[in-house]
């Protein structure tokens, strides 16, 4: 096999010195032409890149804000309702968001934040070139995602101030220039401080919580001047992901998350590395404290507030000329609660109605009543927010059966706890059925400032408000009876006998006494302290029924009161509040004194925008004398001294001044107990939200057992807390002599004595004078006895304690 030998061609060689500068000056044009086209490319870009930057500029993409709008930043901020001690009640909100100045965020925050999502904060006016860069040779390039994103917390405001547009291929470039030239011209308007704390009270930490104050009273029950530095690491770490972070779904994650940024901040050298290690070694210690707008303090009075709040808002008007919105605009609403006597109050009815649900339950055997009368089932179902639902949509009768007979998964209230069940709505309907509910309120009797406020069990499963619900109230109408009769001169140990009557103008209505027995003589002291239905009559209807009424309204009862003798019973439906208002006449002297709750009103920057409280003094109306104030609270401190409240005393040894009455409608429907002291007036009521609903003994469903304990548990507490324990210091003022005078009787005799009248000399020459009536003698005093009369065969349904 033969080899071919190349040889080289003379012509082309490398020595050759014209060929050399040929193969030169090809290059060199091949060259002049790229860079020429590479100019022509970089520039072609940077006149793209321009003209892009300037459609966004010029809003091409979208509007921009201005400066002047940047300086009037608003975000939609919660209202917030402090109670007197100024206590955070709960607040109005669409977004769950309060704003935090600057100087109360702690530096363990601000640190953290800057360390972890923009080091160079302090060194750039709102956009960063150095990050930009990085992020594009590192993160895009590189694939190095661990190197950070290019927004600055500027940046990063702008979009939770403004959102993101879809702008298809484009959104990515084009949000990032707006966002760049925003956060520039925000950084002109506000100082690095300032911008700080927008952004931190702008961002979502996730569970609807918008903010720094909000995520921090949520997770860790603190606040941002106080919180510890490795809560403020957990908080930070979130905003990376808030779901993926949370300390209460992912707590294992969010302790990683959270050793990272106090390494971070260790590395920009906001703290040691002994304080990291030290922060790091410490477990994830969550103090979640979700407050729903069902939740906190005083969630059923803030709900009767928030419509009021939103009819004020209407007629007050911002700056702007636009009217106030209640869960946007931030106001800051001071009220006369208080806390402590709140949390007091809601603690008396909780721990009671727990205990006393299980009486009630124990009574309750089938057939029920629901069972017994099917109507009343089909009466809550057709109430059902479900129901309503479908009745919106049109939907069939057949659908609706359908839908409440579908199991489900629910979560349903219990006084162990919220349980989960499987049942249908019809199931979770009869569930709900027989539980007790109740409502109290105290008030100041002077100034009529409200001090407590529970509407109900639970907000958030029963929404019914009884604080402002009507229903019977039984006996606690009677001592405004006797006020009547005292006010127009009748002495309060005057006999009325205790027996059945018929009053035929009234339908030969035959009202009873709740314990059947009849015979004797009462005075008005002993009827009350007893609560003697026959003896209430007669006084009404010896005042007159108008009379009465007139008192009543004068007194502040704003219910309609019928025309009708049964009202000394307690048949009229009046609220909690009303009964509360015009007990306080009795306290405060015989003025009228509506509650008050509203105090001032303020907006986002802490500017007044309404005072409502006002002197105690300033247009207050005379209800009744103060004379027959003080008697009447003489006569009620019988009821606790030896009458229907005893209990008051021995079981709760609240030995100090104290008047008040207790209160049962017909079959045990409505359980009553209204009392005071000469600085407190409060009331409770217990029953069921369905009248068919209730105790079927007088022993457990009376007021006495029912209500009275929920009293009693609340001035308890303020008994034994020093900083409350004047409310019960105080003593009633004493009538005068002449009416102490009147007071000293007894509360029954069997039998009024006679007295013989004097023989007289007849007169042979003056006409024959007619006989005199011998006058009623009250008996001397001495221990009270007890009526032992016989039980009738017939009852009525008027029948009321």
């Amino acid at each position: 096999m033969k080899t071919k030998v190349l040889f080289p061609n003379p012509n082309h060689s490398n020595n050759n010195p014209s060929s050399n500068n040929k193969f030169n000056k090809t290059n060199k044009e091949k060259w002049l032409k790229v860079a020429i086209i590479a100019g022509i490319a970089v520039g072609s870009g940077l006149l793209l890149g321009l003209i892009f930057f300037l459609s966004v500029l010029w809003g091409a993409f979208g509007k921009l804000p201005s400066e002047a709008e940047l300086t009037d930043i608003k975000n939609p901020l919660a209202s917030e309702i402090y109670a007197a001690d100024g206590k955070l009640l709960g607040k109005y909100y669409i977004e769950n968001r309060s704003y935090v100045p600057y100087n109360l965020i702690s530096e363990n925050i601000i640190n953290a934040l800057i360390a972890t999502e923009d080091a160079r904060y302090f060194q750039h006016k709102g956009f960063d070139t150095k990050s930009y860069i990085r992020v594009l040779f590192k993160t895009i390039l590189m694939g190095n995602s661990s190197s950070g994103g290019g927004s600055t917390i500027s940046q990063q405001l702008i979009k939770n101030l403004y959102g993101r547009e879809n702008h298809g291929i484009l959104s990515i470039p084009v949000t990032k220039v707006k966002e760049a030239i925003i956060a520039v011209r925000l950084e002109k308007q506000y100082s690095k401080r300032d911008v700080l704390a927008l952004y931190l009270n702008t961002v979502s930490f996730g569970e609807r919580a918008f903010g720094i104050g909000t995520a921090t009273e949520r997770f860790f029950s603190t606040t941002p001047k106080d919180i510890k530095l490795e809560e403020a690491a957990t908080l930070i770490g979130m905003l990376k992901a808030t779901t993926a972070y949370s300390p209460r779904r992912n707590p294992e994650k969010s302790k990683g998350r959270r050793d990272v940024v106090l390494g971070l901040m260790a590395k920009e050298g906001y703290i040691t590395d002994a304080e990291k290690k030290i922060a790091q070694a410490k477990p994830l210690e969550l103090k979640y404290n979700r407050i729903t707008q069902n939740d906190g303090l005083a969630p059923y009075f803030r709900e009767y507030l928030k419509q009021e709040l939103k009819e004020w808002c209407k007629t007050q008007t911002k700056a702007d000329g636009t009217a106030y919105n209640l869960f946007t605009d931030g106001l800051k609403i001071y009220t006369s609660i208080d806390s402590k006597m709140q949390a007091y109050a809601e603690k008396a009815v909780n721990e009671h109605l727990a205990d006393l649900q299980k009486i009630f339950d124990k009574q309750w055997k089938p057939p029920y009543p629901w069972t017994r009368n099917p109507s009343m089932l089909d009466d809550y179902i057709k109430r059902s927010e479900r129901y309503k639902m479908h009745q919106k949509l049109g939907s069939s009768q057949l659908i609706i059966d359908r839908d409440f007979r579908k199991p489900r998964e629910m979560q349903v209230f219990s006084w162990e706890g919220e349980v989960e069940k499987t049942m249908n709505a019809k199931d979770s309907i009869l569930y709900y059925l027989p539980f007790l509910q109740a409502g109290f309120m105290a008030m100041d009797p002077v100034n009529g400032e409200v001090k407590a406020w529970v509407g109900g069990i639970n907000h958030e499963y029963f929404k019914l408000d009884h604080v402002t619900n009507p229903r019977q109230v039984g006996s606690t109408f009677k001592p405004i009876v006797y006020a009547t009769a005292i006010e127009k001169g009748v002495s309060p140990c005057n006999f009325y006998q205790n027996e059945l009557r018929t009053y035929l103008d009234y339908d030969n209505w035959t009202p009873r006494n709740s314990d059947d027995k009849y015979g004797g003589f009462y005075t008005m002291k002993g009827a009350l302290a007893n609560s003697v239905n026959t003896v209430s009559v007669q006084v009404l209807l010896q005042m007159g029924v108008d009379t009465v009424i007139n008192m009543a309204h004068r007194m502040g009862i704003e219910s309609e009161l019928p025309q009708y003798p049964s009202i000394a019973l307690g048949t009229p439906e009046i609220t909690l509040k009303e009964m509360v208002s015009a007990y306080s006449v009795f306290a405060n002297g015989g003025y009228e004194r509506k509650p008050t709750y509203l105090v001032s009103i303020k907006d986002r920057n802490n500017r007044q925008l309404e005072k409502f409280s006002k002197p105690y003094y300033e247009g207050r109306k005379r209800a009744i004398e103060a004379e027959t104030a003080y008697a009447m609270a003489h006569i009620m401190e019988g009821v606790l001294d030896s009458g229907t409240a005893k209990r008051l005393r021995w079981q709760f040894g609240l030995k100090n001044d104290i008047a008040g009455k207790t209160g049962t409608t017909q079959d045990q429907i409505d359980g009553w107990f209204i009392g005071y002291t000469p600085k407190l007036v409060a009331g409770a009521w217990v029953g069921a939200d369905d009248r068919r609903i209730h105790f079927k003994s007088i022993d457990d469903g009376q007021g006495a057992r029912t209500s009275l304990p929920i009293w009693g548990k609340f001035f308890k507490s303020l008994a034994d807390d020093e900083n409350y324990k004047h409310y019960l210091a105080s003593s009633f003022r004493q009538p005068s002599d002449e009416m102490l005078a009147n007071l000293e009787c007894e509360f029954f005799v069997d039998a009024l004595p006679t007295v013989e009248p004097p023989l007289i000399e007849p007169n042979p020459t003056s006409p024959t004078s007619p006989p005199t009536s011998p006058p009623i003698v009250s008996p001397k005093p001495n221990k009270p006895v007890q009526p032992d009369g016989k039980r009738p065969k017939t009852r009525t349904r008027v029948r009321i304690d």
